[in-house]
């Protein structure tokens, strides 16, 4: 699963991305400083696992991973080929969310491609060349299943949910605003549309206004924009980030006091944006290892025993579960047997997040 880190030139993308990462992407005071698209895996912070470990004591402790892609700064016109608007376009295609970057700092030591902050404007400016690039791609689509109408009535479903798309982009909203039943993104989600991804926004603020980052002016601006789309805004300063990123231990737990902060911005993007992807994690724990297991929101016991090894889902019999909050509760796994706590579940129980999961199978 990618999330790509999105936004103007110049706006903070591949500082972000380096303090992610800690990758080391060029970062550079000018446009088009990244080209090709960085990519790096990070894991999921996870304070459950912190905890489990300390119980278990296991050999080793795995993390849940998300994968991040710094893209190309876009411009004016990226859709029609401006700047590197053709790669931008593929590689933001390749991405399953987007998590784009809004500049809402001055400063006259960084040049802003428009040469004045205004960040409901570049959200406009990278949200239009999308919309542009989906209306076209939905034209054609149009066009096709037009044609295929007369040898099959089946496509009339298809061209009203298209034709209900190309209303709400020719408005100037983005595909992600239109409400389509389960049915209707089954039939256009081969069209890879780039406005449909989920989207996180990204407030990149200086250090002075993180201080008063709840009554900023530019910050609030994206907030209203972001609450019409139902999406997340992140307020943080990607300068400072880049600080913390690079130190651990008692060390960043005293910046972050000092900053009056309880986690990372960082921390808080990686978590949103796995959540954004409507990913969860399910865990195992013992003293060979402890660790978080990705799947979707929704998937059944067999499913996600098939994340482990395909022979546990195929031989599945029974997952035998417990929350973590009631293991923490009590203490032992011993204790939360003793209270009934433990829970056998069978082929049609949906995981929640946070299930600790022994699978029994039989092949």
């Amino acid at each position: 699963m990618k999330i790509g880190i999105v936004g103007l030139p110049n706006v903070g993308k591949s500082t972000l991305f380096n303090a992610i990462t800690n990758a080391g992407a060029e970062c550079a005071n000018y446009p088009f400083c990244t080209i090709e698209p960085n990519i790096g895996v990070v894991p999921v912070p996870d304070e459950r696992l912190d905890n489990l470990t300390k119980m278990y004591n296991p050999e080793k402790t795995t993390h849940a991973i998300i994968e991040f892609v710094d893209i190309a700064g876009l411009v004016k016109g990226a859709s029609k080929g401006e700047g590197l608007g053709n790669k931008f376009l593929s590689h933001i295609r390749e991405v399953d969310s987007i998590a784009q970057v809004v500049r809402c700092f001055e400063d006259p030591n960084v040049v802003h491609v428009d040469g004045s902050i205004d960040p409901i404007r570049d959200i406009e400016t990278i949200n239009l060349e999308l919309i542009f690039a989906d209306l076209e791609t939905i034209e054609k689509r149009l066009d096709k299943a037009k044609k295929n109408l007369k040898a099959d009535k089946k496509y009339q479903a298809e061209i009203d949910v298209l034709e209900k798309l190309k209303k709400a982009l020719e408005e100037g909203k983005t595909a992600r605003t239109v409400a389509l039943t389960d049915e209707e993104n089954e039939l256009i989600n081969d069209a890879f549309l780039l406005t449909i991804k989920p989207t996180l926004y990204i407030a990149n603020v200086s250090e002075e206004q993180l201080a008063s980052v709840d009554t900023d002016e530019n910050v609030n601006k994206v907030k209203e924009f972001a609450k019409k789309e139902g999406a997340e805004v992140i307020p943080l300063c990607i300068k400072i980030e880049e600080e913390l990123a690079s130190i651990d231990g008692d060390e960043k737990k005293e910046m972050l006091e000092m900053l009056g902060l309880s986690e990372s911005g960082l921390d808080k993007v990686i978590k949103s944006s796995y959540d954004l992807l409507g990913l969860m994690s399910f865990l195992t724990a013992g003293e060979p290892e402890v660790r978080a297991w990705t799947i979707k929101k929704g998937t059944k016991a067999p499913d996600a025993a098939g994340k482990i090894h395909s022979d546990i889902q195929r031989g599945f019999i029974r997952a035998e579960i417990v929350s973590y909050d009631d293991l923490m509760r009590e203490g032992s796994m011993n204790a939360v047997k003793e209270k009934g706590l433990l829970r056998s579940e069978g082929k049609d129980y949906i995981m929640q997040d946070g299930d600790i999961v022994l699978f029994r199978f039989n092949v």
